[in-house]
């Protein structure tokens, strides 16, 4: 990027028109009509009314909607009206042009995109928790206006991802945090599986880059060898199927980065342990969309004759689609190294549906307005939580991504209509989902005419039948029964609606209380005591303090007197105490002048104070890759990069992340590890003697069970950084009986 900066204007203007034409020349060669004139006129304004504005990188600004547009046209495959908005979607927010000036230029629904656009900029979380839930959901209710407003947002969010090597460390965390958090879950919810891959290997590779860089080298490593495997399984197959008279692509596709390291962290294995990390894929040609079906059972008949096929992974996403779109028959049988491979049997118009989501079906279909009504089963999914918001916006962006990225189950009702689900989804959950009532009221269900609580799960297939009776009040405690978020939200519904007399009462007595003992009854004041009680929000105060449950005493009015912390506070210490942690031997001492978050921050430890604090919630130590959250006292809270916690406030609170960098190995840390193996007289004194005398390391805790002859033990020692932990894993798996030893939170 850097040598643009040295451009000449003729160079520049070059630059752009070769862009410009690179965008138009892939528009042509779509089934779009050709609407040339309308997109020069869009570009020609973008262009005039950007000039001589530059991005960070140096680069003309003009460069960034043409970048977009192409993404939007040649890799989500939408037409003339979604590429203009493309090139339009700054003007607004950056020029002195309104939406008024783009409607009488370019016609109300370029417009009503390019508003939809402005009023979501700036990605999904600003500065504050409140603007960041309204800003989601107006994402969400533009979507029911014109879903192209999301897929363009979508291409921006991209188009930004693979530009990010311009941005300072601390701006990458936030962007690469939030892409994480909410655009790649909606990305794989609105069907775009390339760019949702795509969003999260770029994310993985900022977050963690090292590890990014192994993953990579043991891919291109393992290359040869897997070319070798996949062309061994592949050659009997490719002959049956050219029998068949087909015409198709066969090829084989690795696991994207982020998806094995999941596995790695997840499972606990190294890279040579992830068996599955490639799946094999068979696309064929089929002018006819009802033989489909037909052909993809042929070639899975095909197929298991030649490989056994594991009994538990056949999976029909043709006869029962994903809620997304997605229609495919996966296949698992045994290869010829002896490991499983998944074979996803699609026609290319399936495939291009999986790869390009809902904007694929246009190619397929005939007729305006089409296109609007695709993901309207979907968005009646989320009508309720945008009518009941939730008043933390944290947990509102949680309930909505409970649906995001959930895998899902199909179950049928008594009269045979079949209901997708998320996986692990219970009787409750379905009840909700038919209606309110049915949910306040249930009772119990049946399961294949057996009867079942509501809390029981629900699996693919299941006949169910829903019981109520009038009776039946809904309780809080049903929350943990249920995992979609429609859900959640009814049952929050019907709760509030019941308790608003008591939570009215609540904010009453709370409202005198505060004005008696001259404090202000803002909305920060009453954020600070939610924090300092450890609730979720405002309601559930109120109602506490309506039933006598929180008593309104001086006690209360000692919350004012500290610095508040609010929701930030909740954030980085969800276990509620804010300096307990198991790391903390050592004093923190106090910063002094305000932490530069545009440097790196070096943590230190002298004389056993320290100039930071270890999170609670992951505990990292030397070695991990880290961040840094400057809180209100101006004190260095340190997360592991990948930690539940840190992600969201990543997302939350950018403008507080500092890079750190560990100075000194001067303090110890503690750590957890789980061991897990074949139970035998003499293995905990082994255990313990390799770790106290051969490896003279200071063991804190040790619990062991053992049942049926297989053993599971957790062990806390005091270590220096890693390096020791990867020793000490490695020396404990040479312990006769020990099959697993593994650092765990």
């Amino acid at each position: 990027m850097a040598t643009q900066n040295k451009m000449t204007p003729e160079e520049e203007d070059k630059l752009i028109q070769e862009a410009y034409q690179d965008l138009l020349n892939g528009y042509l060669s779509s089934n779009h009509r050709k609407k040339v004139e309308i997109i020069d006129k869009a570009f020609k304004f973008a262009c005039e009314a950007h000039k001589g504005v530059r991005r960070r990188s140096g680069e003309p600004y003009i460069l960034h909607p043409i970048t977009v547009a192409r993404i939007v046209s040649q890799e989500i495959g939408l037409g003339s009206t979604s590429i203009c908005a493309a090139l339009l979607h700054d003007v607004v927010e950056d020029t002195e042009y309104t939406t008024e000036d783009i409607e009488a230029m370019f016609g109300k629904k370029i417009a009503q995109i390019v508003d939809g656009l402005t009023k979501i900029s700036g990605g999904i979380f600003g500065a504050h928790a409140s603007a960041q839930a309204e800003n989601f959901r107006k994402l969400l209710l533009t979507m029911s206006d014109d879903i192209r407003v999301v897929l363009i947002k979508m291409a921006d969010r991209l188009h930004n991802m693979r530009t990010l090597q311009s941005m300072p460390p601390a701006k990458q965390y936030k962007i690469a945090g939030e892409t994480l958090y909410i655009y790649a879950p909606l990305a794989h919810r609105l069907g775009l599986f390339a760019i949702k891959t795509e969003l999260e290997d770029l994310s993985f590779k900022y977050e963690h880059p090292d590890d990014y860089a192994a993953i990579e080298e043991q891919i291109v490593a393992n290359a040869p060898r897997n070319e070798e495997i996949f062309s061994r399984f592949a050659a009997p197959i490719n002959e049956r199927l050219k029998k068949m008279g087909l015409k198709f692509e066969f090829k084989a596709r690795i696991k994207s980065h982020y998806s094995i390291w999941k596995k790695m962290e997840t499972k606990h294995i190294p890279f040579s342990q992830v068996y599955d990390y490639y799946a094999a894929r068979i696309v064929f040609e089929c002018d006819n969309e009802a033989d489909e079906k037909r052909i993809c059972l042929n070639i899975y008949s095909e197929i298991t004759d030649l490989y056994s096929m594991h009994p538990d992974r056949l999976r029909d996403w043709i006869s029962n689609p994903k809620a997304n779109g997605y229609r495919a028959l996966h296949v698992t049988v045994m290869g010829p190294d002896g490991n499983w491979v998944e074979v996803q049997i699609r026609s290319r118009r399936m495939d291009d549906i999986a790869e390009r989501g809902f904007a694929a079906h246009w190619k397929y279909k005939i007729g305006e307005g089409e296109e609007e009504s695709e993901l309207a089963a979907w968005l009646q999914t989320i009508e309720d939580i945008l009518k009941n918001p939730e008043s933390n916006a944290i947990d509102f962006l949680d309930t909505i991504k409970l649906n995001l990225f959930a895998s899902e189950i199909v179950v049928f009702t008594p009269k045979g209509e079949l209901i997708t689900l998320p996986k692990d989804a219970s009787v409750l959950d379905l009840a909700f989902h038919l209606h309110t009532e049915l949910g306040t009221h249930c009772i119990a269900g049946k399961i294949n005419h057996k009867l079942v609580p509501i809390s029981h799960k629900l699996a693919s297939g299941d006949q169910v039948e829903v019981l109520t009776s009038r009776s039946q009040q809904p309780k809080a405690e049903w929350d943990k029964f249920l995992v979609t978020a429609k859900g959640k939200t009814r049952l929050r519904a019907a709760l509030r609606h019941d308790r608003r007399s008591i939570i009215s009462k609540g904010e009453a007595m709370l409202k005198a209380f505060l004005q008696e003992n001259e404090v202000e009854a803002s909305s920060v004041n009453i954020n600070r005591i939610i924090s300092a009680e450890h609730l979720k929000n405002r309601d559930e105060l109120y109602l506490m303090i309506g039933n006598n449950e929180i008593a309104l005493s001086q006690s209360l009015v000692k919350i004012f007197k500290p610095a508040s912390r609010g929701l930030l506070d909740r954030l980085m210490n969800p276990f509620g105490n804010r300096h307990s942690n198991s790391n903390a031997d050592n004093e923190v001492v106090a910063n002094e002048g305000k932490i530069d978050t545009k440097k790196v921050y070096e943590l230190r430890t002298v004389d056993g104070k320290s100039n930071y604090r270890i999170a609670d919630c992951c505990n990292p130590i030397p070695g991990d890759t880290v961040i840094g959250f400057v809180t209100d006292d101006n004190e260095v809270v340190v997360h592991k990069m990948d930690c539940e916690q840190a992600t969201r406030l990543k997302s939350s609170f950018g403008g507080r992340i500092v890079q750190t960098q560990w100075e000194t190995k001067a303090k110890k840390f503690n750590v957890t590890i789980s061991l897990e193996g074949i139970d035998r007289q003499g293995i905990l004194q082994e255990i313990i003697y390799l770790i106290s005398t051969n490896l003279s390391l200071n063991m804190r805790r040790l619990n062991i069970s053992a049942d049926d002859g297989v053993f599971h033990c957790e062990l806390e020692a005091m270590v220096d950084d890693t390096d020791v932990v990867t020793q000490l894993c490695k020396r404990l798996k040479k312990v006769k009986g020990v099959s697993q030893a593994v650092r765990v939170r």
